[in-house]
């Protein structure tokens, strides 16, 4: 199998799920706070990229660049990560920044509203109310989130291949269901084209990410797609001058050997 990632709202076992099954897998697990860490070795503030990917933009923030950038320097850092496969990702929008990578199995797990309750109560020492609000808190914001971002709605069924109800089924249990549907599960498996794809990711990500952080090519928003050693960048210029900086930038990217910049649109001057 490749990569498996397990959405979940806060509180609804998935942590718990990904750590067992992980250990049944014998594969690596990680989390936000993992992702976080390597993408913060830009020089970002870890407090300002866990905003980027948990908090619904304000309406002042929605015209700053920031955010963009933020995003863009973790996808990279979790499309390195999970690049070789074998890996189970829980963490918020995991199955959204490996939006296009295959094969990734993509799960989500609910739980009821009591069984939440019951967690939070738990492990943050909340009352009954508390607990509440801080669920609807946590889920309307990532529901803003996904729609912001990705013009979606995060608990579509539609957006996974597995969906997990833990309002009956014990956490023993749960493990073994994801692992033998990926099991029987051709389009699961980890073969060469499944890597080919898993390092065009990789490296269209990278791209992107070092664009946003290069000082002459900071102010763009840019699409970036790879496949083999061709990479293809389109979106809008400030300055003519910026074209060949793209260009330049992406060429630093291992494996690159071709830039395409076709769909590069350059400033229109009066």
């Amino acid at each position: 199998m490749s990569v498996i990632t397990i959405s979940r709202g806060s509180f609804s076992g998935g942590k718990m799920l990904a750590e067992s099954l992980a250990e049944e897998l014998n594969y690596r697990t990680i989390d936000r706070d993992t992702i976080v860490e390597k993408a913060a070795a830009c020089g970002a503030s870890p407090h300002d990229l866990r905003n980027a990917l948990e908090r619904a933009p304000s309406f002042l923030e929605r015209f700053r660049h920031k955010r963009y950038v933020y995003l863009a320097v973790i996808q990279a850092a979790l499309a390195e990560e999970v690049r070789h496969g074998e890996v189970v990702y829980h963490g918020h929008a995991g199955h959204l920044l490996l939006k296009g990578a295959t094969p990734v199995f993509r799960v989500r797990v609910i739980a009821p509203l009591e069984v939440r309750i019951s967690m939070a109560k738990q492990r943050l020492g909340l009352n009954r109310e508390e607990s509440i609000s801080y669920i609807r808190k946590v889920d309307q914001e990532r529901k803003k989130w996904a729609e912001y971002l990705y013009g979606i709605d995060w608990a579509d069924a539609s957006l996974y291949d597995l969906v997990i109800n833990l309002e009956h089924l014990d956490l023993e249990n749960a493990p073994e269901i994801i692992i033998r549907t990926a099991k029987t599960q051709k389009c699961f498996l980890f073969d060469s084209r499944c890597q080919e794809a898993m390092d065009d990711l990789a490296r269209a990500s990278r791209v992107k990410a070092d664009l946003a952080l290069n000082s002459p090519t900071a102010d763009l928003e840019l699409e970036v797609e790879a496949e083999g050693g061709e990479v293809r960048i389109g979106g809008k210029v400030s300055s003519i001058d910026q074209i060949g900086e793209i260009e330049r930038v992406a060429r630093l990217v291992e494996g690159v050997a071709e830039v395409n910049l076709e769909q590069i649109a350059p400033a229109v001057t009066a």
